[in-house]
This record gives C-alpha cells, structure tokens and sequence, in this order.
C-alpha cells in the first residue's frame, strides 16, 4: 500500500456552499481508499491506496468528485515520501510558517516563473523553486500583496496554494 497525500485546489462548490469534509472522506472511500483523513476543513486529505500513477489517481478523484458534487476541482496528489520530501525543503526556514506559501504543482515549474513573479513581487517578497513547487516567503499577510492574483492556473499549470503551517501539519499526520 502507498501512502498518499491530496489537495483540493478549492472547496468552494457555489456561492455560499462549501464542501464538508466527511463527504468528501466518503467519496474517497468509496472509490477504494482506505484510512482516510482529512487536515482542518480545507481540502488536505491523507489515504492508502494500491501503487499506481499519481496522474491516473488524480483522473479518479476529479472525475468522482465532478460526479458526486457537480464542479469539477483540479487535485494535486504525492506520496507519503514526496509530500515528507516538499515539508524538509523549505527554503525559508526561519520565516513565519503561516506567511510561507507553497505553490503544489502538478508539473513542475522552471525558473522563467521566478523571473516573471519576481518583477511583480513587492520588495520583502522572496521566491524559491524547490523540486519545481513554488515557495513565497510573503514577508507579511499573503492577502495583503498583489501576487496572489498572478499565481492561478492560467499563469503558472495547475497547483494550489498552501503554507508552511498546512505542509508541516500533513508531513507530521503521515508519521
């Protein structure tokens, strides 16, 4: 069995009508997973599964969640051993966790998005590319920059954004 480790890009289902975590457990139980958990009520979830490509396991849990909740929702999934792997890369270790943001990818970025978000980055923002996810030491409130409004699916592939605080927390719930 493989340990897996999957974020929602978003919980959101419409206006005013957000996704319960117990039902999305379900969902993914019901397609075969086991011991599923989930991390605070924001999309993290932790489940076992027979070893296959995590694309292949990504196409499930979009499809099934299309179906079950009527919105499709990009998911991005690592092993119990890449997710451990992104937690000890961080390259801002004496920052604060919670304005530490790492963009997860679902194909790797390269170091023409640093040169682009770095002329849009304000001074005191730093950018990192570790193993191809994007790492933001915000250097204050992440709401407060205008960045955040660069880093979507259209400028950069498909990811989602979590901080250090989240990453830590899920690389902590697989020990």
């Amino acid at each position: 069995m493989t340990t897996y480790v999957a974020l929602l890009h978003s919980i959101v289902l419409g206006p005013g009508k957000r996704l319960v975590m117990a039902d999305l457990k379900a969902m993914v139980a019901a397609l075969g997973f086991g011991d599923v958990r989930s991390w605070v009520a924001t999309g993290n979830l932790i489940f076992e599964g027979e070893d296959e490509p995590l694309a292949t396991i990504e196409s499930r849990l979009e499809a099934a969640f299309g179906t079950r909740f009527g919105k499709h929702v990009d998911i991005i999934l690592r092993t119990a051993q890449a997710w451990r792997r992104l937690a000890a890369q961080n390259p801002f270790p004496e920052g604060n966790s919670a304005d530490i943001g790492i963009r997860v990818m679902r194909s790797p970025l390269g170091p023409d998005a640093l040169s682009m978000l770095g002329r849009i980055a304000t001074p005191g923002i730093v950018l990192a590319i570790a193993d191809g996810d994007l790492w933001i030491d915000f250097g204050g409130k992440p709401s407060e920059t205008k960045l955040l409004s660069h880093l979507t699916a259209k400028k950069l592939g498909i990811g989602t954004l979590r901080n250090a605080n989240t990453v830590n927390a899920l690389a902590a719930m697989l020990d």
